[in-house]
């Protein structure tokens, strides 16, 4: 069975799960979209991964996957998501060293998390592509049968993600102001408050 690639188009909150989101797939060459249910803390890392201009201070446990594979020269090839099963996916983690490869078995939310840290495709089956429609009851909730929604860009999501819809009362600080008060965000782990600061000092350039 062919495998189909599919990217992030985006991720939003969960209306109908509290303290979940929703994360979505599309494939590259098709107008199919694969929602996927994830935990918060995957979802801030998924984010954090996507958005380049915010560095933790300290590894998360992804960058951390990330760190000891490039020390021990451990490639992550493709990541594929290969079952569905009562709304839940099974994904696997395609890796090699040295010429040898390994098929890791891993939770979807994790391997997409260390799929983005590595720049890897992420694949799925045609029957999963089928599926998900019927086990996944979100494509009203995410509104995607709307194009503008579909368009809309993954710096977009992380906003969402990160609850900046109310606005920051940055807009009376200076940048300097600006500048301090996102380096501490950072250094403080506050990623919520530095993509809120972030936000802000875009705006302005």
């Amino acid at each position: 069975m062919s495998l189909i690639q599919l990217n992030i188009k985006g991720i939003s909150y969960s209306q109908t799960q509290s303290g979940a989101y929703a994360l979505v797939l599309s494939e590259i060459e098709g107008s199919r979209t694969l929602p996927i249910i994830i935990g918060a803390f995957e979802a801030q890392s998924i984010a954090i991964a996507l958005e380049k201009e915010i560095r933790p201070p300290r590894p998360l446990t992804h960058d951390l996957f990330k760190t000891f594979s490039d020390r021990f020269a451990i490639q992550i090839k493709e990541v594929i998501i290969h079952k569905l099963v009562d709304g839940v996916f099974f994904s696997s983690l395609v890796c090699e060293k040295d010429g040898d490869e390994e098929v890791i078995d891993t939770r979807t939310s994790d391997a997409i998390a260390i799929a983005v840290r590595f720049q890897a495709p992420i694949y799925t089956y045609e029957n999963i592509l089928d599926k998900a429609g019927v086990y996944l009851k979100v494509e009203e909730e995410l509104d995607l049968n709307n194009p503008s929604e579909q368009e809309e860009e993954v710096s977009a999501a992380i906003e969402t993600i990160l609850d900046t819809d109310n606005p920051a009362p940055y807009a009376k600080l200076s940048m300097q102001d600006l500048n301090e008060k996102l380096n501490k965000a950072v250094t403080d782990e506050n990623y919520e408050l530095a993509a809120k600061i972030r936000d802000e000092i875009s705006k302005r350039s």
